[in-house]
């Protein structure tokens, strides 16, 4: 049996940044993929300009719209729209974009196996096999784990995660006169359940609404992503995608490496906590995960990721904490020039959360949350049954 250097679970925007890198440094490269591209993918699909970067030697990104204007709402009212000169998203989806990854990975030498599942992961004398569902079997000196925060690999490597949530997304197909509506403009919505909110990102012919908030309360997420698209004048347009998924967000202290077997993207847990946007923490886990293959330092892509990932996370969940306690003050302060403009620099990613954080105005207001009564809103437990 042939023996890979490198095996990677999973297509995703993670297992192909770090099959990518590997390739390209000459490490032989196999990716197992359970589906086959292209292939839909429950995603906002938003490309901030840290996914921008980390891709922009290796695809044209396939952007069906570029949003330069957000419109922010409370539960529906307390409208207001600002605007930026330049982009601030661009708008992809996700089974062109994971075809465009797709591609530049095998162009950089890997080699891809489709309709293939991973059922076991086991420690050998040569590296690390994987147990296919046909009864086959690979195996690799090393092995990077990018199939999902459910998936084989997060569970051999016993990923723990503090934070989980239940999204809800329609693709809407749209007539012209609600596509023009739309072209150039997101909506975020900060809705009534602790912590959540809602999108409708434009993509051409069609709109993806969605909501999202913590797991355990199921049918009230449902009740808000219906109310929503109702609130929307869109509940007529039968969707062409409804589909829902669970993201889930490691605790700091969670391990991303068993052995020769690394996590990276979803499968680590790595993901923004306040906006859940996990693309580019996918491809930069990805990309450091396949660099420290290249180097024979597996130990080097747990400081790796400490370093450039988890001070941003560590931040998310301070600006999670101070959404979920006093929404409306936070939808009040991004109204204000400071607000707006830490939102453009997390968007245009010329900032970091744990950056932005360090700011005063921005300290200043986070003080100012921390002396302010919980909202009576907010203080309804987290965790309700029906999810």
């Amino acid at each position: 049996m042939a023996v890979w250097d490198l095996a990677v679970v999973g297509g995703g925007p993670a297992g192909l940044s770090a099959a990518y890198v590997a390739a390209r440094a000459g490490v032989r490269t196999l990716v197992v993929e359970r589906a086959v591209h292209p292939r839909y993918k429950t995603c906002g699909g938003g490309l901030i300009g840290t996914s921008l970067a980390a891709v922009a030697d290796r695809v044209e990104v396939p952007a069906h719209d570029r949003v330069d204007r957000v419109t922010f709402t409370r539960d529906g009212r307390r409208e207001f729209t600002r605007r930026h000169a330049g982009p601030l998203v661009a708008m992809v989806r996700r089974d062109e974009f994971d075809e465009r990854l797709r591609a530049a990975a095998v162009a950089a030498g890997a080699e891809l196996r489709q309709r293939v599942a991973v059922r076991a992961v086991e420690e050998v004398p040569e590296g690390v096999r994987l147990r296919l569902a046909d009864g086959d079997a690979v195996t690799a000196r090393t092995v990077i784990g990018a199939d999902g925060s459910s998936g084989v690999t997060a569970r051999h490597v016993g990923v723990r995660h503090r934070q989980v949530d239940l999204g809800l997304e329609l693709e809407l197909p749209v007539p012209p006169p609600e596509q023009a509506r739309w072209r150039g403009r997101a909506l975020l919505d900060w809705g009534r359940l602790p912590g959540s909110y809602a999108w409708v990102f434009p993509k051409g012919d069609l709109l993806t609404v969605g909501v999202i908030a913590a797991r355990g309360a199921g049918e009230r997420t449902r009740a808000y992503l219906r109310s929503f698209v109702e609130r929307l004048g869109l509940s007529s347009v039968e969707p062409v995608h409804d589909s829902g998924h669970l993201t889930r967000c490691r605790s700091e202290d969670s391990p991303l490496r068993r052995g020769r077997v690394l996590v990276a993207g979803d499968a680590a847990g790595l993901l923004e906590p306040w906006s859940r946007e996990g693309i580019s923490y996918a491809l930069r886990s990805g990309a450091l995960a396949g660099a420290a293959v290249v180097a024979d330092d597996l130990p080097g892509y747990e400081r790796a990721v400490a370093e450039a990932l988890v001070p941003s996370m560590r931040a998310g969940h301070r600006l999670l904490d101070a959404f979920t306690r006093r929404p409306e003050v936070f939808h009040a302060l991004l109204a204000t020039p400071p607000g707006w403009r830490m939102f453009v620099r997390f968007c245009q990613g010329r900032a970091s959360f744990d950056e932005t954080l360090g700011r005063t105005p921005v300290r200043a207001a986070l003080a100012l949350l921390d002396r302010l009564p919980t909202s009576r809103r907010t203080s309804t437990s987290l965790f309700h049954p029906g999810s």
